[in-house]
């Protein structure tokens, strides 16, 4: 990957790590406009300050555009959405994973006998 590609993947995560930034693109993803008050509570948890920035910086970077109807995602929006699939995909396989290594983690720990009380 070339420095400038590089850059340009460093500049789509910093966007994309901001605090509800995935979560905004993810409830947008079924196609549908949103309102702000829709939106707001399909994401959960936000302030309205909150996302209103989110969708001003998310406009900004031409994923997230408003239309009399609500809130939808650009072309490049619901392609970045389209991509994220396959981390939809990805999420149950490492979930159990990460299950079956903390239960065998657990069954390996051995429990030590207490101890009386001084």
């Amino acid at each position: 990957m070339s420095a400038k590609d590089n850059a340009a993947v460093i500049r789509l995560f910093d966007l994309l790590e901001s605090r509800y930034a995935l979560r905004v693109i993810w409830a947008l993803s079924d196609g549908h406009p949103q309102t702000f008050r829709l939106l707001q509570d399909s994401v959960g948890g936000v302030t309205p300050n909150t996302l209103n920035t989110r969708l001003k910086e998310l406009r900004a970077a031409r994923l997230v555009d408003h239309a009399g109807e609500g809130y939808r995602l650009t072309s490049q929006g619901a392609d970045l959405a389209r991509r994220l699939l396959d981390v939809q995909q990805f999420a149950p396989k490492w979930s159990q994973q990460q299950a079956r290594a903390a239960a065998n983690a657990a069954a390996s720990t051995p429990i030590e006998p207490a101890r009386p009380a001084a």
